[in-house]
């Protein structure tokens, strides 16, 4: 059992499934993010959306330890997409763009991992008193 009462095999795995949760996003966000024009990248928003959302999900799953996963697939991916592949090609190339969603993905997941614990509880933070 772990510190909340949860059998630690469950817990590994829902580690391990947010890393593969985060492998996929930060792929998927990585190929959507330079799609628009230079006027509006409605990629690039969607991709941040998209890694909020999975980030907010591996936090309120099981805590700190699923979105430390989910952030350790989600920068190995999206870090080995931007490495140049055999034929000298990048997903994510050196620019503007490519350093916004890097950085502000990493920043999105600092900002899940400050979020009110409040918000994730299974129990609620106040209850009503009944006034006599």
């Amino acid at each position: 059992m772990n510190s909340r009462g949860r059998p630690l095999g469950r817990t590994i795995v829902r580690t391990l499934l947010a890393v593969l949760l985060g492998a996929v996003l930060g792929a998927l966000g990585t190929v959507v993010h330079r799609f628009g024009d230079e006027s509006w990248y409605l990629g690039l928003v969607l991709a941040l959306a998209l890694t909020a959302a999975g980030g907010v999900l591996a936090r309120a799953w099981a805590g700190y330890g699923t979105l430390l996963g989910f952030g350790v697939g989600w920068v190995a991916i999206v870090q080995a997409l931007s490495l140049p592949g055999s034929g000298g090609d990048v997903v994510v190339p050196a620019g503007v763009l490519g350093l916004v969603w890097s950085y502000a993905g990493v920043g999105i997941l600092a900002v899940v991992a400050f979020l009110p614990s409040s918000w994730f509880a299974e129990v609620p933070a106040r209850r009503d008193r009944h006034i006599a």
